[in-house]
Parts: structure tokens; C-alpha cells; sequence
């Protein structure tokens, strides 16, 4: 032990070591999620009861929620994003596209999530939902593969190709029980999506099964994309003619937020 650490009391050591460990236990969540206690303690070297107290603390906090109860599995909140945006100098999303994400579902009287790329993966920060008793449910908080969902590759379709292929290199052969388009289909639905606004997703999702979807990215003041508005709609209910009239109204939902976030 240091000097300094030494000299301090034992009441203060342990404080910083529960701060400590609290700190490692957000980090691996983090990077890890979803994940439960047991590989958590495993991971960290951190003892079970240890990494539970430092989880219902990280929970109270609102840092951190249980994504999975069945397997009690555990993983961030939008919040972590939220903040994390604000700190690169973007306005919060939610805030800015929360009106229009309301009337786009209005307009529409279908579900409409709004996500955000972090990484490889888009989170859900914010749904509004439609009037019908069917209808797509998608938690916020929620984390997904980018290569996994249409507004993924509306993300994608925006991005340098040498940032697309470090994306699609980890193959992604089973997801939610759906299988996932390998790499070179998704570089044909990238390419598609580009020359025609945005992604399409019209007979089953890759991420959710039977969910129809089109999404459309949103940009930031230097015009790369950072996040991207999906209307998603039970496949029961798509009707592919009607692309024509809601694909428009998802780019110009999209293109109003992208504005909104360039404003000062």
C-alpha cells in the first residue's frame, strides 16, 4: 500500500474501493451487455454480492436497468447516451425529435422509434406508439446490432465504405431467433439505401420477425449520422403500396430532426 493510502482512515479506503468497484462494474455492463451477476463477478474478479449492491446502486442511479428478467440479465439506460452525446456537443436528441417522432406517429398511426448509433449498435432512445391494439413493442433502452435493423442500414448508407466493412466484418449468422443478412447482402441493401433515401425492410424484420420497417438517418451540423427514425408496423398490416406515401413522410421526419439538431 502507498504512504498517502497508509495514513488514510479505513472508513475512506473502503469508500473509494466500493466507488472503485462500482465504476468497473458500469464499465463491463457497459461494454458487455446483456449480462448477468454471476459473469459479471466472473469478469471483474469482484465478489457476487459485491456486484449486486454496485448494480442496485448503478439502478437507483438510473444508469443501469435489468434488460432481460427471465435470466435477470443486466445492461445501460438511454441516460448513458444521452450524456454521452451532450459531451460530444450534441444536443439531446430526445428532446429535439420528440415532436416529431409524436406527429410522424400521428400522421401515420403506426409505431415510431427514434435510435441512436453507439458503436456497433443502435439504442432505442425513444417510441411513440400507435392507436391500434396490434402493434410493434420495442423497449427504450433497447440494444441492437446496426447490421441487424433497417435504420442500422440507413446509418450505414451514410458512412465511408471503409467504416462499413470494420462493421460488417463480425458476422452475425443468428439474431432474436431471425436470421441476419450476411455481409455482401448487406452491402447490396446499402447500396439500395443510398440511392433512394431510405432503408426498406418490407417483408420481415432481420431483428424482429414478421415487423416490416423503413427508417431514414439523421445527421449532425458536419453531416455524418449519428441516429435515425424507423416506422415499424406488424407485418400482418404492411401493405407494400403504401411505400410510396410513408417513405416520404419517414425522410422528411428524419431530414426536420437533422435540421433541428444543426440549429444553434
Amino acid at each position: 500500500m502507498y504512504a498517502e493510502e497508509a495514513d488514510k482512515p479505513a472508513g475512506s479506503v473502503r469508500s473509494m474501493n466500493s466507488v472503485l468497484n462500482t465504476l468497473r462494474v458500469f464499465e463491463e455492463v457497459a461494454m458487455r451487455q446483456p449480462i448477468g451477476v454471476s459473469e459479471l463477478a466472473r469478469v471483474t474478479g469482484i465478489p457476487k454480492g459485491t456486484v449486486q449492491r454496485c448494480l442496485v446502486t448503478l439502478q437507483q442511479a438510473g444508469w443501469l436497468k435489468v434488460v432481460d428478467l427471465d435470466r435477470a440479465r443486466w445492461g445501460v439506460t438511454s441516460k448513458v447516451l444521452a450524456l454521452g452525446l451532450r459531451g460530444a456537443g450534441e444536443r439531446d436528441l430526445r428532446e429535439v425529435a420528440g415532436p416529431v417522432i409524436k406527429r410522424l406517429a400521428a400522421e401515420t398511426d403506426e409505431t415510431v422509434l427514434l435510435g441512436a448509433r453507439d458503436g456497433e449498435c443502435l439504442v432505442i432512445l425513444a417510441r411513440e406508439d400507435t392507436s391500434q391494439v396490434i402493434r410493434v413493442v420495442m423497449d427504450v433502452g433497447s440494444r441492437v446490432p446496426l447490421r441487424a435493423t433497417s435504420a442500422g442500414v440507413a446509418i450505414m448508407a451514410l458512412l465511408d465504405s471503409a467504416e462499413v466493412d470494420g462493421l460488417l466484418e463480425r458476422e452475425l449468422s443468428e439474431f432474436a431467433n431471425s436470421r441476419v443478412p450476411d455481409a455482401a447482402e448487406l452491402q447490396r441493401e446499402i447500396g439500395q439505401t443510398s440511392k433512394r433515401g431510405y432503408a426498406l425492410n418490407g417483408s420481415s424484420s432481420w431483428y424482429r420477425p414478421h415487423v416490416a420497417s423503413i427508417a431514414a438517418a439523421i445527421t449532425n451540423a458536419d453531416g455524418r449520422p449519428v441516429a435515425a427514425v424507423t416506422l415499424a408496423v406488424p407485418e400482418m398490416r404492411y401493405d407494400r403500396a403504401r411505400e410510396e406515401t410513408l417513405a416520404p413522410l419517414v425522410v422528411a421526419a428524419a431530414a426536420e430532426v437533422s435540421h433541428l439538431m444543426s440549429a444553434d
